[in-house]
């Protein structure tokens, strides 16, 4: 089946990934390995979320300023343009933050959903939200992301799940992808063959 529409995570896909989250749990008083950051907020009182938001905050301002592309980020969503292929982005992130890293580096994203339309990854709400702003079929569209819970959400959704292969957490991740790749613009290779299989 042709592939529609590609959505992308963020840090770590797009850009080359810039969090430590063992540090940030630390900050926020947390255990390193305590598990997801989002998740762990809503478990503080609200003094402490508060502050952890401050933290947090901090820390995605810190990586829009020093942020930097990942290899073949910027042909590649130019060729998906090209193709009319529709980008969408979707992050744990905050809307403004994903807007300034498309500023920032000259980018287009057609849509973007973020921690604060609904539920996070790894539920499937992002990318059925999307789906629908497209007017796709999950099966039609790409999910890329570096980590689990792009690829957990991908699956609920039933959107084609790829791995970029670029963190040390990697290999644990791959049982869970379609499709696994080393660098971002081999995703176009994979639309290409499904649009030749969907001629067939």
């Amino acid at each position: 089946m042709a592939i529609r529409a590609v959505i992308f995570d963020l840090d770590g896909t797009i850009t080359k990934p810039f969090f430590d989250f063992d540090d940030i749990r630390e900050e926020m008083g947390l255990e390193r390995d305590s598990g997801p950051v989002l998740e762990s907020m809503e478990k503080m009182t609200p003094q402490e979320r508060q502050r952890a938001e401050e933290i947090l905050h901090f820390h995605e301002q810190r990586a829009v300023t020093e942020s930097a592309l990942n290899a073949g980020a910027r042909e590649t969503l130019k060729a998906l343009e090209e193709a009319g292929i529709g980008i969408g982005i979707l992050t744990r992130n905050r809307r403004g933050n994903a807007v300034a890293i498309a500023e920032k580096h000259g980018l287009k994203f057609d849509v973007i959903v973020d921690r604060e339309d609904g539920p996070v990854k790894p539920d499937a709400f992002g990318v059925l939200q999307i789906c629908r702003h497209f007017g796709v079929e999950p099966q039609e569209t790409l999910m890329v992301g570096d980590y689990l819970f792009d690829l957990l959400c991908a699956k609920a959704a039933g959107a084609v799940a790829v791995l970029l292969a670029n963190s040390k957490g990697a290999a644990e991740y791959a049982e869970h992808a379609d499709f696994t790749v080393e660098n971002i613009d081999q995703i176009l290779q994979i639309i290409e063959e499904a649009g030749d299989g969907s001629q067939n």
